[in-house]
């Protein structure tokens, strides 16, 4: 195998909620996309109103005006929407300051890194860091006389609270000098107080909190420190993992986003658990092991808590029978509604996409635990299982359910039958990889139609961003056994690679192959990412994988139109895998004639180093065996003549990889390079 696919990871918070590129740039085109530009001028001007009631007016029309509108977004952008609502954090009237927080939090969550960078650069931390002691002193008021404080009073501190940490939450992933920054305003006690009295504050506050904790502990040694050294944090956190409480004056759908919720919240402890591991002594969570104890028994039943067909058709639902929203014009100051009111529609969507996020951010931690695939039976409890077995406990009815849910999405080989039923595979397959590959399957909503924005892009990007985040899965357990477990791991038959390549391979065909246009940048991505998932399993199961005229027609066009290095050579490498099926001699003339094809001086222009290094060693690979059906294509197509025309200008690539600035590709293009010297003569001394 050549130089590995990276364990990339998922970023914590998707860049843009309600993705924009799709539009043209520029003032002009945004004016005229936007129905609502005549809407702007009165906004701006009460913004900066004398009559408080005025100034609130137009801090929640921003948000009324920008749900799911990035057109009238930008609009406001370009009027320095931004700097008011910044200046109106300094407003003498507290309603004005905590609506101008909820819509700057809006537009942080909608706008993505580029406003949040806007945001930052015009100094939003500034007051900022003062609100943090202002909501901790309030706070501490509130947990200990409850009683004395009004009900209106709690909810304005909790909602305003919310608001703050969420935009902490977005500026921290904003850029490098921005988490800095943060990192010096002490937010570790700050958001562990919300952790610790989550029994006395509102879910969606504590939720909060915990998601600006993920967040800060994503590869951030100095909040790591801060947390993982405190031992009451850290078992604070264990506590709330393994807490299945919800609150108990909830009903009906009231009940149901509080599950969802609930659920939410203990997905984010055990990320931040496992962002912060090890946990030294003397914490009780130093005790545990995490992966195998919590980690997994927590977010392994939320890959399949949801449906996304189902989730898809009530998306479908709630956005066509959506209630209109008030009209700019029909609000009157008195009767302004908040930033955050929503209609019953809008209710049920953001119900589910808390759900369709939770799943989201579960896969996001198990694809760091992926990375380095612990032993098989951490994974679905199948120790136990191998001890059930070994006293003698009759296992049918469990197979006859691992098989069902394989069925589910049809991934069983088609000529499989009763008499010729192959072994099953380890429990992790069963309990990891078959929802996963449920989970990578397009719907209706996961992309935007071609050229035109998406019915309700919220739902959208969150069902792409659980797409993209099952295939970073699949992507690291593969990878993990093809290079940690000698290629082949015992129990895992040729049927269940074929399950695998064919249900991937399905999901990509669903996303299809126009993925340049603007607006299906994730398409994009799903087949950046897919094509890795295809190299890790044909690298486990190479030589069983029969591949298509169609799949290899797809992968060469889509090698030749990728511009990324990285991705060209995981292509490569999917189809290396794919040529070495031993029957199948078609394929493999095809693929080795498009892959000399790669090669000096027969490319033009010149293949890349990286991609021309995995051309050359795949060309090894495959034929290193002469014994093999398809060695006849090597010998009638004089495949010899062209990699000894070759040699020169693949020692020319590698010389101009800088040592210094390129080692490893430098060392390994040297590797190739004698590899394909030595082969050479291997080959001619055969004298076939």
């Amino acid at each position: 195998m050549g130089k590995s696919q990276k364990k990339r990871s998922m970023r914590r918070h998707n860049p843009m909620r309600v993705p924009d590129s799709h539009l043209p740039h520029g003032l002009a085109s945004a004016s005229a996309s936007s129905s609502k530009s005549e809407a702007i001028l009165p906004i701006m001007q009460k913004m900066e109103s004398v009559d408080a009631a005025e100034r609130k007016w137009a801090c929640v029309a921003v948000s009324n005006l920008i749900q799911n509108d990035p057109s009238t977004r930008r609009l406001l952008q370009g009027k320095n929407i931004v700097g008011a609502l910044i200046t109106r954090l300094s407003d003498s009237e507290e309603e004005v300051v905590v609506e101008a927080a909820g819509s700057l939090r809006n537009l942080c969550i909608d706008g993505g890194f580029d406003i949040c960078a806007e945001m930052y650069n015009k100094n939003i931390l500034a007051p900022l860091k003062t609100f943090v002691p202002k909501i901790s002193g309030t706070l501490s008021q509130f947990l200990a006389s409850p009683k004395d404080a009004p009900e209106n009073a709690q909810k304005l501190v909790y909602e305003f609270a919310d608001n703050v940490i969420t935009i902490l939450w977005c500026l921290s992933e904003t850029s490098n000098k921005a988490l800095n920054a943060i990192n010096q305003i002490s937010l570790v006690p700050f958001l562990m107080s919300f952790l610790a009295s989550r029994d006395n504050l509102p879910l969606s506050t504590v939720t909060s909190a915990a998601q600006c904790l993920y967040v800060l502990t994503d590869e951030n040694r100095p909040i790591i420190e801060e947390v993982r050294t405190n031992a009451e944090y850290t078992a604070c956190l264990l506590a709330a993992v393994r807490s299945t409480d919800t609150p108990a004056k909830a009903n009906g759908k009231e009940k149901d986003t509080s599950d969802a919720r609930a659920s939410a919240f203990r997905v984010l402890c055990c990320g931040i658990l496992r962002n912060i591991s090890p946990i030294p002594p003397p914490s009780i969570a130093a005790t545990v092991d995490l992966d195998r104890d919590v980690v997994l028994p927590t977010l392994e039943p939320v890959l399949t808590s949801i449906d996304l067909g189902e989730a898809t058709q009530a998306a479908q639902h709630a956005i066509e029978n959506q209630e209109s929203i008030p009209q700019l014009e029909n609000l009157s100051l008195k009767n302004t509604p908040k930033s955050d009111h929503k209609t019953t529609s809008e209710l049920e969507l953001e119900r589910l996409e808390t759900r369709l996020r939770t799943v989201q951010l579960a896969l996001e931690t198990l694809t760091g635990m992926c990375a380095t695939l612990p032993d098989p039976e951490v994974f679905g409890g199948g120790s136990e299982a191998d001890a059930d077995a070994a006293d003698g406990v009759d296992e049918e009815n469990e197979d006859d359910e691992a098989m069902d849910d394989a069925q589910d999405i049809d991934m069983t080989a088609e000529d499989a039958s009763p008499a010729t039923q192959t072994p099953q595979p380890p429990a992790f397959f069963t309990s990891l990889v078959t929802p996963l590959l449920r989970l990578v399957q397009p719907t209706a909503l996961s992309f935007p139609p071609l050229g035109s924005p998406s019915p309700h892009p919220p739902t959208t990007s969150a069902l792409s961003s659980i797409h993209i985040s099952a295939l970073e899965c699949l992507n690291n357990i593969f990878l993990s056994l093809s290079t940690s477990l000698g290629g082949r791991p015992s129990g895992l038959a040729p049927e269940n690679g074929r399950m695998v390549f064919d249900a991937v391979w399905r999901a990509l065909a669903a996303v299809g192959t126009d993925i340049s246009g603007p607006g299906q940048e994730r398409r994009k991505e799903m087949w950046d990412i897919g094509v890795g998932v295809l190299w890790g399993v044909g690298n486990v199961w190479k030589g069983a994988l029969v591949p298509t005229a169609e799949q290899v027609q797809v992968l060469v066009q889509f090698c030749n139109a990728t511009t990324d290095i990285s991705t060209k050579v995981k292509t490569i490498g999917a189809l290396e895998c794919l040529a070495q099926h031993p029957e199948s001699v078609d394929a493999n003339a095809t693929i080795s004639s498009y892959l000399l094809s790669l090669l000096p001086p027969s490319a033009t222009p010149p293949t890349p180093t990286e991609p021309l290094l995995q051309a050359v060693s795949a060309l090894i690979d495959i034929y290193s065996d002469e014994t093999l059906p398809y060695d006849v294509n090597f010998r009638q197509g004089r495949y010899l003549d062209a990699l000894v025309r070759s040699v020169e200008g693949v020692r020319k690539a590698v010389r101009s990889v800088d040592r210094k600035k390129e080692r490893e590709l430098r060392v390994r293009g040297e590797e190739v390079r004698d590899n394909l010297v030595a082969f050479i003569q291997y080959r001619r001394g055969l004298g076939l």
